[in-house]
């Protein structure tokens, strides 16, 4: 008889983490290229799925005709988006039942599982809601890292560019930063206006920050672009008695700097979580018709 197997995947934009679960038991199988369908085209997400997921499930001896339910949670899946990511899971998957949801009702239902409280994603982009036990029940929309994404990755590697190319950060470490990453700072332009994904090249700065967090410079970049999040975001819930939590790199990495915005800002938080996948599996085998 074949083994009923449940797929569940956190998506962002740089990467996606899939998680096999098979009769009680949880395997993180792979880790592909993020999947956004707002950024991408269909053809994009598709090329994904079949020369990143589909081989890396065959060389780990996955049977793929034993998924019955695939739950996936990703940025950029609004309903009017979803469709796209769902038919391609569905033609992957023929006979599994698909769910497409957002990554932020993925983060609400892994952080606070059947609980009130205030879910947070801090990673390549950031977002927030006010979470009452079943549903999102408020939303601050987040408006990308131009205008909002407080708190993200690439707002923090914007925040620090601009401030070693303008000369707000020691020379020293801007030189650095160029040397590290084999940058002029007319690459930086270039990568920020002229290419794709803005977003994760900004992004793909965290570990400078990360290395040189005791920076006086750095850590002020850091604490205050995370209390730039808890008021320009959490604040609008007005709901001081509610634990706030966090899933992400950002927030994981930054975990010290994000409580010291907290306490500053009069919060306090609950879970901080780099990836929601373990928590999620656990939310769906005590909920497994949850929608």
């Amino acid at each position: 008889m074949t083994k009923k197997t449940m797929l569940i995947a956190d998506s962002g934009s740089t990467k996606t983490a899939w998680m096999w679960v098979e009769e009680g038991m949880s395997d993180r199988v792979c880790q592909t290229s993020g999947i956004n369908p707002i950024l991408q085209t269909k053809e994009e997400i598709t090329a994904v799925v079949e020369e990143e997921l589909l081989p890396a499930f065959r060389e780990r001896g996955k049977d793929i005709a034993s998924v019955d339910k695939v739950f996936f949670y990703g940025a950029g899946c609004l309903p009017s988006h979803c469709l796209v990511v769902e038919a391609i899971l569905q033609w992957c998957f023929p006979e599994a039942m698909i769910q497409v949801h957002s990554d932020l009702l993925g983060a609400a239902r892994a952080l606070c599982i059947r609980e009130e409280g205030i879910a947070c994603i801090l990673g390549t982009g950031s977002n927030s809601c006010l979470f009452d036990g079943e549903q999102i029940v408020k939303n601050v929309s987040p408006l990308g890292f131009i205008l909002g994404d407080e708190g993200s990755g690439a707002v923090l590697g914007r925040s620090l560019v601009g401030d070693l190319l303008k000369g707000c950060l020691p020379s020293a470490l801007k030189e650095e930063f160029l040397c590290t990453y084999h940058l002029t700072p007319e690459e930086i332009i270039a990568g920020v206006y002229r290419r794709p994904m803005p977003s994760r090249f900004l992004a793909s700065f965290a570990p400078f920050l990360n290395t040189h967090r005791t920076h006086p410079g750095v850590h002020r970049l850091l604490v205050d672009n995370f209390r730039s999040f808890f008021q320009r975001n959490v604040a609008a819930y007005e709901r001081h008695d509610l634990p706030v939590h966090f899933v992400g790199s950002i927030a994981s990495v930054f975990s010290n700097e994000l409580r010291e915005a907290a306490r500053q800002e009069s919060f306090v938080l609950g879970h901080i979580e780099r990836s929601p996948l373990r928590r999620m599996a656990e939310y769906h085998r005590v909920h497994s018709s949850a929608c």
